[in-house]
């Protein structure tokens, strides 16, 4: 039963409908440590033991016994296996104690330990379209059976008291406990397809688009996250994404949550309106003073135009959607738009000067918390500039190149990681804290390998 809980997380993560995506690779320590925290929040074992300690209907006395109860359940011992194409078949090993008087007047004892065998074939809910796991197959194993009565009495009272009472009681007693770590397991996963803010742009919602698939190592679960604006209309992930697989070179047992880099694109997009800024100010980090008579340095018809110095802003407005590239070890934005750059005479408004096409690039680098992966850029390149228009006679762009870099990085980068402060929101399964994760960064895609402690 233990087993069955693991199972289910791994379902929360099924991938949506949309292929590139991302998806889900569950092995078997995740598994463990999701049923034994799922054993431990449901208090099953309390509740078996409470059961264990009334009497049980159906059970008979021993001929020359009386207060027969069941004593003690221990706690179990789980040994599950995947299942190929059906889900996970679970092993619950327990030891039940027995006691009651004898005529004797002494205590008898019988110590019993049963195997609990049970198929947890993974499904989807029709209603919701979540994944579910649903038991069944029960069985109950005697494997041996120890007592204090005498040798004697063995044969004939102890097994007439396993074949006509325990066989039939144990069953009743045992499988439910199954059930109810199945029905737990099943509520962790509902809000997985409940939409999650991203900040006041939008939100992120998980949409499942199918059974896990289970392998002899591991559950795939394969979804697509909808990324939609706040205003209501979707964001698509990128078609020319590649596919993502579920990576093969992680240790056997672990689990990794693989995202693609189109959807990090599509989220990227979702806060573009955000990457827009005015940069006003004479003062900016270390830089020299933003005004023209800086400029002219790179630009001498600026000079010329402005004989004295005057304050500058500079207008940088992405127009298409940024795109997120993920190579081996590496990620980074790519940005495309114009800047256009102002002088603020003392009793005017501001006089444009020329507007540049461009194109630059940025590192991101990658956290998580405990629901969220965060990024923080870095200038890494200006890979493109050209003059769109210019109302101080055209001029040679490729000097403003290092202008333009030393500015991205002190006025605009910071711009940018405000704004992706507000992270993107990860799957909620099982109540997973991704936090203790490890991060890798392979061909197209961010690998959250996650620990289990």
């Amino acid at each position: 039963m233990l087993r069955i809980l693991c199972l289910v997380s791994c379902a929360l993560l099924m991938p949506s409908m949309a292929d590139p995506g991302a998806l889900l690779k569950l092995g078997m320590e995740f598994m463990n440590k999701a049923v034994k925290d799922a054993m431990t929040e449901s208090q099953i074992l309390e509740k078996m033991a409470a059961m264990a300690s009334q009497k049980q209907a159906g059970v008979k006395s021993i001929k020359s016994m009386t207060d027969m109860k069941v004593k003690e359940v221990t706690p179990p011992i789980i040994t599950l296996d995947f299942l190929p194409g059906v889900g996970i078949f679970q092993c619950v090993s327990t030891r039940i104690t027995i006691t009651g008087k004898s005529f004797m007047g002494g205590t008898m004892e019988i110590i019993v330990v049963v195997n609990i065998t049970a198929t947890n074939r993974l499904q989807q809910d029709e209603a919701t379209g979540l994944p579910m796991f649903q038991s069944e197959g029960c069985q109950i194993v005697l494997v041996s059976v120890k007592t204090n009565l005498p040798s004697k009495m063995l044969p004939k009272v102890v097994n007439k008291f396993l074949d006509s009472t325990l066989k039939k009681v144990l069953p009743g007693m045992m499988c439910p406990a199954i059930d109810t770590v199945l029905e737990y397991v099943n509520q962790k996963w509902t809000h997985l397809m409940d939409p999650m803010p991203v900040g006041e742009a939008g939100s992120i919602k998980y949409i499942l688009t199918g059974t896990p698939t289970t392998t002899a190592s591991y559950i795939e679960v394969d979804f697509s996250p909808v990324v939609q604006r706040e205003e209501g209309d979707t964001i698509a992930l990128p078609e020319d994404g590649a596919a993502i697989t579920a990576p093969e070179d992680y240790p056997d047992g672990s689990s990794q949550l693989v995202l693609s880099a189109a959807f990090f694109t599509a989220e990227f997009t979702l806060l573009q309106k955000y990457f827009d800024v005015d940069i006003k100010g004479k003062t900016i980090g270390k830089l020299p003073p933003h005004t023209t008579k800086t400029l002219s340095r790179f630009v001498p018809r600026v000079g010329k135009a402005y004989r004295k110095s005057l304050p500058l802003m500079t207008q940088i407005r992405i127009s298409k959607p940024p795109k997120d590239i993920m190579k081996p070890g590496k990620s980074q934005l790519h940005l495309h738009g114009t800047i256009e750059m102002f002088a603020i005479p003392p009793k005017s408004g501001p006089s444009s000067m020329f507007v540049l096409e461009i194109r630059f690039s940025l590192d991101i680098q990658y956290s998580l918390s405990e629901d969220k992966v965060h990024m923080v850029t870095s200038m890494n390149k200006l890979l493109d500039l050209s003059v769109v228009s210019s109302s101080i006679r055209p001029f040679k762009e490729k000097k403003l190149k290092i202008f333009l870099t030393s500015l991205l990085q002190e006025a605009y980068v910071p711009v940018i990681n405000g704004a992706l402060e507000v992270g993107f929101p990860l799957p909620d399964f099982l109540g997973t804290k991704y936090g203790q994760s490890e991060l890798a960064i392979v061909e197209n895609a961010l690998v959250v390998d996650l620990r289990t402690s």
